[in-house]
């Protein structure tokens, strides 16, 4: 049976706001997003009721679920802020760097103030300050490289308005449900993955504000069962906006991996990323200088087409660590089009082993056993 925004709304007339308002009636609801019985929506509240309005978020969901040909349910609790509202809690100042922020060394504090995630050792960043600069392909590599050596990977698709993960690992069909409200993790190459792109349809925009979206990556964070993994790699959404700064907050980020070009213009976005970083106290395991070079297939020749150096010079500026080169090459382009990621499938090639020493090096930077051995579990204080 299909679902439509209409049997929804019906379903959720059942739900009473806290002051008895049919929910539907209370013009606090965001446009509902029906996908192959996947129903989104967010609840917008000013920021000082939102706990009294949480038990009507799960009474909604539980609404939804219970619509016929209802799959599951996503609904998100949002908390604005008033224009000039003084009833809210002052906003903290950001929070001064470590002394080590930046410098590829955890900083002790750094994943405290946010709850762990229940079984996952270290959660890590794939960022870069733009799009465009390969940051996906980055961190899919990155995270097979990191399984190539022993770990007990997941990965999570951050990005949620462009998730290109589903497409770059080839998996397909949707997530299950386990226990009634949370969801079994995809699998591909030995990956545990979660993405928004499992959840609705290729083609479907994802019209959704700031803090929708925020709060959409907090339940597949913490409402997908992972089980015991070692290292998490989230792939973030490009740029150092609002959602990429809640994001680095909210997540118990043990370290972050900046993904640029080396052109200069790419450069300039990758120092907002690492500042982004430092200012909220998360440390920079390094630097990625991504399509560093190209040689030409034919005659060998080879080609700096976006510069070359770029950013292991901003690296050594930075003091953060420079992890590695990654060329401007056909067969990454092709096998990740196709979903055969080159760390997976041609694991002897010369790109899979660039891949697999930056990956060496983020091990290390997170904390290692002796050389040549994998790396222990890492763990991660509440």
């Amino acid at each position: 049976m299909a679902v439509t925004k209409e049997a929804v709304l019906s379903g959720l007339e059942a739900v009473a706001s806290p002051d008895g308002t049919p929910l539907p009636s209370t013009g606090k609801l965001s446009d509902i997003i029906v996908s192959d019985g996947k129903v989104f929506f967010s609840i917008t509240v000013d920021a000082a009721v939102v706990q009294a309005w949480e038990p009507v978020r799960k009474a909604a969901e539980a609404a939804v679920r219970a619509v016929p040909g209802v799959a599951s349910a996503m609904v998100a609790l949002t908390g604005e802020r008033s224009g000039g509202a003084r009833g809210g809690a002052p906003e903290r100042p950001p929070a001064a760097p470590s002394p080590h922020a930046g410098r590829g060394r955890p900083a002790a504090h750094t994943a405290e103030r946010q709850p762990a995630v229940p079984g996952v050792g270290a959660i890590i960043a794939v960022a870069s300050g733009k799009g465009g600069v390969g940051k996906s392909t980055t961190a899919v590599n990155l995270a097979l490289g990191l399984r190539d050596l022993g770990l007990t990977v997941g990965m999570l698709d951050a990005d949620i308005y462009g998730p290109s993960v589903p497409k770059l690992l080839a998996i397909r069909g949707k997530p299950e449900l386990q226990g009634g409200n949370r969801l079994r993790p995809m699998e591909g190459y030995g990956l545990k993955v979660m993405s928004i792109g499992f959840l609705v349809e290729e083609e479907t925009p994802m019209i959704w504000r700031g803090p929708m979206v925020i709060s959409a990556l907090t339940q597949m964070l913490r409402e997908v069962e992972w089980g015991t993994l070692d290292v998490m790699v989230v792939d973030m959404p490009p740029g150092t906006g609002d959602a990429q700064l809640t994001m680095a907050q909210q997540v118990p980020l043990r370290g972050a991996v900046i993904v640029s070009t080396p052109q200069d213009l790419a450069l300039i976005d990758a120092r907002r990323g690492i500042a982004m970083f430092n200012r909220v106290n998360v440390p920079v395991l390094g630097l990625v200088e991504n399509m560093s070079y190209f040689v030409c297939p034919k005659c060998g020749e080879r080609s700096d087409i976006f510069g070359h150096g770029g950013a292991q010079h901003e690296a050594e500026r930075q003091g953060v660590p420079f992890l590695g080169a990654v060329p401007l090459h056909m067969e990454i382009r092709e096998t990740s089009d196709a979903g055969r990621p080159v760390v997976a499938t041609e694991p002897d090639g010369a790109h899979a082993k660039v891949y697999r020493a930056i990956a060496g090096k983020v091990r290390d930077a997170l904390g290692s056993g002796p050389s040549g051995r994998a790396a222990p579990k890492i763990v991660i204080e509440a």
